[in-house]
């Protein structure tokens, strides 16, 4: 498989380090398709925090990712639904720790979740 990243430099505002306007992928066997993934413990409790929701999120992408017998590094396409925008550094801080600094595309929507408790949802796609 190989993956190029599409970042163009004119004709669009630029991209920040964080994140690419593009990536195509090519030669893969597998797509992968993760459901919005939520901060609940294996239990389905939320986590207390922020902070916790957005590592128990990412903990149970790993594992759902891990059924697929990928990781991280197959990741292509993320996107985050915010309850409030001002959770917006913390989620991108939670996603390229998660991510080890590979950047991209990604989108975060602010958006009322199905359940009070449940502070960000995040769902990505991913290649193989």
């Amino acid at each position: 498989m190989e993956i190029r990243t599409c970042n163009p430099a004119d004709g669009v505002y630029p991209a920040t380090g964080d994140y690419v306007h593009a990536i195509e992928v090519r030669g893969a066997e597998r797509l992968l398709f993760v459901a919005g993934t939520m901060g609940l413990d294996g239990e389905g409790r939320p986590g207390a925090t922020l902070e916790e929701q957005l590592g128990l999120i990412w903990a149970n992408i790993r594992t759902i990712l891990g059924s697929a017998g990928m990781t991280v590094d197959n990741i292509v396409r993320v996107t985050s639904y915010l309850r409030d925008p001002a959770y917006a550094a913390a989620n991108a801080a939670a996603r390229v720790t998660a991510l080890h600094g590979r950047p991209v595309p990604t989108t975060a929507i602010v958006a009322q979740t199905l359940a009070d408790e449940w502070l960000v949802e995040v769902e990505v796609i991913a290649a193989g």
